[in-house]
């Protein structure tokens, strides 16, 4: 039994032996992480606006009636064009047909009573009174003129003379009334005339509103455009306390389409409109994906900013010759700016983030990754251009960003590179 011990502990103890002359293999170090890179490119990019829009009326009138009466008729067919002037609806001219009548009588009256003011003959009555006084008087003077030398040399009695001169008192008397009498009926008929003219004035104004209602009770479409339905049938009393809402026509050619831009984009379209010669052109995309075949322009923007979403509406006009587009169809709208030449563009995946600065990953010639911080231009589509940092033909990683580290190798496979496609961004 001892000798059995004895010899499982020589054995042990050779195992033991054997295994601490061994070493153990070095560790086989991991492959590079496998990445897919796309070179930066270098090429003319157009900066292209884009954004959802919807087309609006150019110009959009609501028709009311402005009258109070029964409709009488509708003249025009619902969701059809209808020419400037074309009679819409008519409302029951009787009573306002009564009232321009009456309105005619009293005009007419008034011109009458107008003309006998500027007859009157009281002015020339007093006229001729005060030409009367005038030669009782110029009789009185010479009177005068020959007794006083008769008298003085006792050829008259001293009597004719008194009598004389009272006669002269009187006539300078009558003749002082008499023009006090040509000046009042001056004033009398003066404002006589004005009444009377006045009078003619208000019956004319009278006789004006009658006829502006008259007319109110035939309703026309006042511009070219698109009639609504009919929102009040025939038979009704409409007008009455207040105008009623009839129908709306719109103007279809030229449509506008109305656009959201940011205040950012705003100001960019500014500067780009400033600088080119001529304003960017504006291509419509319908909600059905097909493009509208006329190009548009700019028209108007909005006079402020709206402070609680930071953006303002833009419109640009579009032919409608086909009257195909309608107010209130969205579609997108989208237009050329600009074009950036020679710029280095980069897969717009590529760029992270990291501290608040823009970084890249780029694989160098011995398959190293180096983080570059860019400095970024214009986006597009599914690409971004950048200022700083980047050069053309260095291949940028796109996928795999979370295994590379800077300094470390990778195995790049090669990806197209970023292309500008027209897109907003």
């Amino acid at each position: 039994m001892h000798v059995r011990a004895r010899t499982g502990a020589r054995i042990l103890l050779t195992v033991l032996l054997a295994g601490c002359g061994k070493k153990e293999p070095p560790p086989v170090a991991p492959p590079p992480p496998p990445v897919v890179v796309s070179p930066a490119v270098k090429e003319d990019v157009p900066i292209t606006f884009e954004s959802v829009a919807q087309t609006v009326a150019e110009d959009k009138v609501d028709i009311k009636a402005r009258v109070a009466g029964v409709l009488l008729t509708q003249q025009f067919e619902e969701g059809k064009q209808v020419k400037k002037g074309a009679v819409l609806f008519t409302i029951d001219p009787q009573e306002y047909d009564a009232a321009l009548a009456a309105a005619k009588a009293r005009l007419a009256k008034a011109e009458a009573d107008l003309k006998l003011a500027k007859e009157q003959v009281t002015v020339r009555a007093a006229t001729a009174a005060v030409e009367q006084s005038k030669a009782k008087l110029r009789k009185t003077n010479e009177d005068v003129d020959r007794l006083t030398p008769l008298a003085a040399a006792d050829a008259v009695p001293e009597q004719d003379l008194d009598t004389a001169k009272a006669s002269q008192d009187v006539a300078k008397a009558d003749l002082d009334a008499a023009e006090a009498n040509l000046i009042n009926a001056k004033l009398l008929e003066q404002v006589g005339v004005l009444i009377a003219t006045a009078a003619v004035e208000g019956a004319k104004a009278d006789k004006a509103q009658a006829e502006l209602e008259l007319s109110y009770c035939t309703i026309t479409s006042p511009i070219d455009g698109m009639v609504g339905r009919a929102l009040v049938s025939t038979g009704n009393l409409v007008g009455r306390g207040e105008s009623t809402l009839l129908a709306t026509v719109s103007s279809v050619d030229p449509i506008r389409a109305s656009f959201t831009i940011s205040e950012q984009e705003y100001l960019f379209l500014g500067k780009a409109g400033k600088e080119k010669e001529e304003p960017p052109v504006f291509h419509l995309t319908l909600a059905d994906g097909t493009p509208y075949p006329h190009e548009g322009k700019f028209v108007v923007a909005e006079r402020e900013v709206d402070i609680a979403t930071g953006t303002l509406i833009v419109e640009a006009s579009f032919p409608n010759p086909d009257k195909l587009l309608r107010p209130g169809q969205f579609g997108r709208v989208k237009a050329v700016v600009d074009t950036v030449k020679g710029a280095v563009v980069v897969a717009r995946r590529a760029v992270m983030e990291q501290q608040s600065e823009k970084i890249v990953y780029v694989v160098k010639e011995d398959k190293t990754v180096e983080l570059r911080t860019v400095k970024l231009g214009v986006g597009f589509g599914n690409a971004v251009v950048v200022r700083e940092g980047v050069k053309a033909g260095e291949p940028v990683i796109v996928e795999g960003m979370m295994k590379a580290r800077p300094g470390k190798p990778v195995a790049p496979t090669e990806e197209k590179p970023a292309a500008a496609a027209p897109a907003g961004g």
